[in-house]
């Protein structure tokens, strides 16, 4: 798992008939004072109405991600598993 800030959406009108009317959102990873880390964005699948802006727990782990969706056959490896209201580290 990691934190990521959702940065936009994503519009596809073709894709896999397993991601047809599901939200995906361009995402990327920071630490936890909210820095962006690393060079990549990732596509992720959110299940949990986040938006842009938002920081966000992902997971990128395929057989946590089938778990989740209850099936082997949706091709996703990514998904927003959570909405961050604070991160709080006491040190």
């Amino acid at each position: 798992m990691f934190l990521a800030q959702v940065k936009g959406n994503i519009v596809s009108t073709q894709k896999n008939e397993n991601l047809v009317g599901q939200k995906l959102l361009l995402v990327h990873p920071i630490d936890f004072e909210q820095n962006l880390v690393d060079k990549k964005d990732v596509i992720a699948l959110d299940l949990i109405d986040s938006g842009i802006g938002d920081t966000v727990i992902v997971v990128q782990e395929g057989d946590a991600v089938q778990q989740i969706l209850g099936n082997s056959v949706t091709p996703v490896n990514t998904m927003i598993i959570g909405v961050v209201d604070n991160i709080d580290i006491s040190e």
